[in-house]
């Protein structure tokens, strides 16, 4: 039903900014929210912001407002996630993810994620 491709994942030094893209491929549904989350190695999978793809409205995790942005570019089906100042502790897997079509998936916020990507490495390291 969705198919969502990230890209722009890369080792960058402390304090770099990398941003991220994940393309969105609808078919019968058409999700109303998109959704970053990253997984560090080992530990269950984090949600960082999502954005309502017709309003633009978006939600920040905590741990991440303020240096991690979401927008997005209907005419491209592009959600993007820019990061600035990363440290060490942002190195993760970094994965999108469609809003579920039923009451099924992940919770983040007050949005449930059910189709995901396959994921884009950013390593932060010097």
């Amino acid at each position: 039903q969705v198919q969502l491709v990230e890209s722009g994942g890369d080792a960058v030094p402390p304090g770099g900014s990398l941003k991220l893209s994940c393309t969105v491929s609808v078919d019968t549904y058409s999700p109303r929210h998109i959704a970053w989350f990253r997984q560090h190695l080992g530990k269950e999978r984090e949600g960082l912001a999502y954005i309502n793809i017709v309003d633009g409205g978006t939600y920040y995790s905590d741990s991440v407002e303020g240096r991690f942005s979401i927008f997005r570019d209907n005419a491209k089906n592009t959600v993007y996630l820019q990061m600035n100042t990363l440290n060490p502790e942002d190195t993760a897997m970094y994965y999108c993810a469609a809003e579920a079509s039923g009451t099924g998936g992940t919770l983040f916020g007050r949005r449930r994620f059910a189709f995901w990507g396959q994921g884009t490495q950013v390593t932060v390291s010097s």
